[in-house]
């Protein structure tokens, strides 16, 4: 029983300071100033925005910055297509790794994970050659075609450990009762690896929602901004000076989805139980 409330007070030391990052955080955005964690009048004109979703930059009269909902719908549709994307290539992948034997397949879960491990930002400079050939340079879609291409590793790996939990029996018996492939993988086969497909969803939406390095390289205009663009935007004071209430009322806008997927997944994630039977 020490040991427990040893671990807990702990774990509360260990968590405070980014608690405090996060309660300074909304103070910011509810007052004109903070002294220490404590607002000092406190005001909801950093939260205008919301209106019509442009942000006001004081003593102008031009828009520097995208319309916020605008970019929520970037932002949206890019963690939205990342994950759907991620979870039909890694089960179809996954699946076939996992059921199939076949020559050279121990070297391609090594590589694959390998090639996951290699960081991403190496290959920038190869990247942009790419897209700009394909034509899919400042673009949504280039960003999501590179996203998935990194992240399926990974995904691969974790679909493979699901679908080797699942009894080659259960398929078999699928099928002698008249089901072809297909049909076992998607009416016996899925149904049992859905904490799986909940793994790979989840963080592929996070994956797609919280890209940054990707969008700040090779998306050029701001019809195409994603949250983390705008926040470094105000962040930064690219455009005007920093307004730090303004700043913090977008980063809270930007967390709040990130919360409530949350919210509603972290019951998948609390089950999740990967049973890989390694490589063979």
């Amino acid at each position: 029983m020490a040991g427990r409330h040893l671990l807990i007070v702990l774990m509360a030391v260990l968590t405070l300071p980014i608690v405090l990052l996060y309660a300074v955080l909304f103070a910011q955005s509810v007052s004109e100033e903070v002294v220490g964690v404590i607002p000092v009048n406190l005001t909801l004109s950093n939260w205008e925005f919301l209106r019509d979703g442009n942000i006001k930059v004081p003593g102008t009269t031009g828009q520097f910055y995208p319309n916020v909902y605008a970019v929520a719908l970037n932002t949206l549709v890019l963690a939205i297509t990342v994950a759907l994307l991620e979870l039909t290539f890694s089960s179809l992948a996954g699946y076939a790794i996992s059921r199939y034997k076949f020559r050279g397949r121990g070297a391609l879960l090594a590589l694959a994970l390998i090639l996951h491990s290699f960081p991403g930002i190496t290959l920038l400079i190869a990247l942009f050659y790419v897209l700009n050939v394909m034509g899919l340079y400042d673009t949504l879609l280039g960003v999501i075609i590179i996203k998935v291409a990194l992240d399926m590793p990974l995904d691969i790996w974790i679909m493979k450990g699901f679908f080797d939990g699942v009894s080659w029996d259960m398929e078999m018996s699928a099928l002698v009762d008249g089901c072809s492939r297909l049909q076992a993988w998607w009416k016996v086969v899925m149904p049992n690896v859905r904490n799986g497909l909940m793994t790979v969803l989840i963080f592929g939406f996070l994956s797609g929602w919280s890209e940054f390095i990707y969008v700040l390289t090779f998306i050029s205009s701001q019809d195409y901004w994603t949250f983390s663009m705008l926040v470094y935007a105000l962040t930064t004071g690219e455009y005007s000076y920093i307004n730090p209430g303004v700043t913090s009322a977008v980063a809270i806008l930007y967390m709040v989805p990130v919360i409530a997927f949350f919210l509603f997944a972290q019951q998948y994630l609390l089950r999740i139980q990967i049973t890989g039977k390694g490589i063979s």
